[in-house]
């Protein structure tokens, strides 16, 4: 079985999101969500998502792509994740190309950048509700 881990907030989920999440799994045969908790999205993004981790892990585990979702708590806990779900590949949007490389050396998990879904985000869904 071939699994693949990809991470995220994944705050006011759209279709974007789940483009991601579709073709990470067509990676492999079992998906695992890294999602950030509400304390890692502040402490270390400084960011505050609209919904709380419980329900946007609620959402997530909705998603038929979705097999597994786990917390996010740190930068750090990528190549630990990858060896406790026994994780052969690590996706994460080209908006983060480079940034993770640092995985396949650490850990032997072919690492993935996809290219994003362009006309939509997170950013410009909150940007375009606040001109309203």
């Amino acid at each position: 079985m071939k699994r693949v881990i990809t991470y995220g907030t994944f705050d006011l989920l759209h279709y974007g999101h789940i483009e991601l999440l579709r073709r990470a799994k067509a990676l492999g045969d079992y998906l695992v969500v890294g999602l950030s908790t509400d304390e890692f999205n502040w402490d270390s993004k400084r960011k505050k998502a609209y919904f709380p981790y419980e329900k946007r892990k609620a959402l997530l585990e909705a998603i038929r792509y979705v097999d597994l979702v786990i917390p996010e708590k740190s930068w750090d806990q990528k190549d630990s994740d990858i060896a406790e779900y026994h994780i052969d590949t690590f996706v994460m949007g080209d908006d983060w190309a480079g940034k993770f490389d640092f995985v396949e050396k650490d850990t032997g998990a072919q690492v993935i950048y996809l290219p994003r879904t362009p006309e939509i985000s997170t950013s410009k869904i909150k940007q375009d509700l606040n001109m309203k």
